[in-house]
This record gives structure tokens, sequence and C-alpha cells, in this order.
């Protein structure tokens, strides 16, 4: 990209400092610069400014401002116009950026956690101090098996075991426990039967009595 051939008239238009043609040119050029017009702008104060300087009590042998007095303070006020910018700019981009994450926080849908499936009481199958409640979550690879059996029996219990039952008939052990009065045992097993291969789930003594029964 060339370089803008105006971009250092701006102080020199301000101070009445270009030749009747380059302030033509000039002019022409800011109806359609807005980076030249805005520099303009922004040194529109600077005659006022050297106007203030006592010259006399400066150098007072010269009946003017110091030679080297204008680019100091155009460096000075070209490098405040550059932070103005630059903060400008970084404020506007953080503005923007923060306003691209709000939307795409805003527009995304809050992840979606899947209820765990209900848990399910087992039906007693006598007058035994047990029950039991038994969850079933699916997977690609089988079933587990999410369960809680209390025992409420005044001394122990013996052995339990949880059996479950395939819809071809097969049987599977799955877990054994010893019972503790007035404790409840918590089983997560896993079996390899799909969830909708399995008939039920029982939970049996040690001499393979079932007591509790889930028929799925």
């Amino acid at each position: 990209m060339s370089e803008d051939p105006f971009a250092t008239f701006d102080a020199a238009y301000v101070l009445g400092a270009l030749s009747p043609e380059d302030r033509q040119r000039f002019e022409q050029h800011l109806r359609t610069c807005d980076r030249c017009a805005a520099s303009v702008r922004e040194l529109a104060g600077l005659p006022g400014l050297l106007a203030r300087v006592d010259a006399p009590a400066v150098l007072p042998d010269v009946g003017a401002a110091p030679p080297d007095l204008l680019p100091t303070v155009l460096r000075r006020v070209r490098r405040g116009r550059r932070i103005r910018l630059g903060v400008t700019s970084a404020s506007a981009a953080l503005a923007v950026s923060a306003c691209v994450a709000l939307a795409v926080v805003a527009s995304a849908p809050p992840p979606s956690v899947p209820a765990p499936p209900p848990s399910f009481a087992m039906t007693a199958l006598g007058q035994f101090p047990v029950r039991a409640d038994a969850r079933l979550d699916a997977f690609d690879w089988g079933t587990q098996v999410d369960m809680s059996c209390s025992y409420t029996g005044g001394r122990s219990g013996g052995d339990y075991i949880l059996v479950a039952i395939s819809r071809s008939g097969v049987e599977t052990q799955l877990a054994t426990w010893k019972a503790v009065p007035d404790n409840t045992a918590r089983i997560v097993i896993g079996t390899a039967l799909q969830r909708s291969d399995l008939a039920a789930l029982e939970v049996r003594g040690g001499s393979g009595r079932a007591l509790l029964r889930l028929t799925l």
C-alpha cells in the first residue's frame, strides 16, 4: 500500500505554512480522507498552544518561538494521538470480543444431563426381614445394576446372592454379600446382558431360595 503524500501536511496546514497551491490540494484531499481530516481536528489547537509560549523568557534574543519547539510539540501531540488511537482500538476489540463471547454463551443451550433411570422396589416373595431397590442403566456393553439392600433382622442374616435371569431363562450370579443387622448394602455391578434381554433380578438367600424379585 502506497504512503499518503499528504500525511505530513496537517501541522503546516493548521499553522498556515502551506503554499496556496499545496493548501488548495490539501483541502481537496481532506474531503475524501478521514484520517487527515481527523489529524487536522486534533492539531487545531496548536496555534493557540504556541501563542501561550513566552518566547522572550525562553530565548531572549529571538522574537519567535524556539525552532525546536514546534517539532517537540508535534511529537507530543502525535504521540498522544497514537496512544489514544491504540487504547480506543484495543477497547473496541475487547468490546467486540466480549460481545461475541456473550453471544456464544447466550445462544448456546445449557448442556443437558440425562436424568438417571428410576429405581424400582423389589417385590418380597415371603415374610423376610430384607428389602431392596434396584436401578438399571443401559450401556453399549450391557447393563449396570445399582442396588441397595437392607436387612432388618435382629441377628445375622447370612449370605445373599444377586442373580440376573435372561429372557431365555439363563441365570447369572452377579454378586454375593453378607447381611449385617440394621445396615444397607450398596451393590453396583455390571452384566453383559442388554437391558432388553433381562427378564428379572432376584435376591436369594444362601440356600438359593428367592427372597426378593424384580420383574423387568
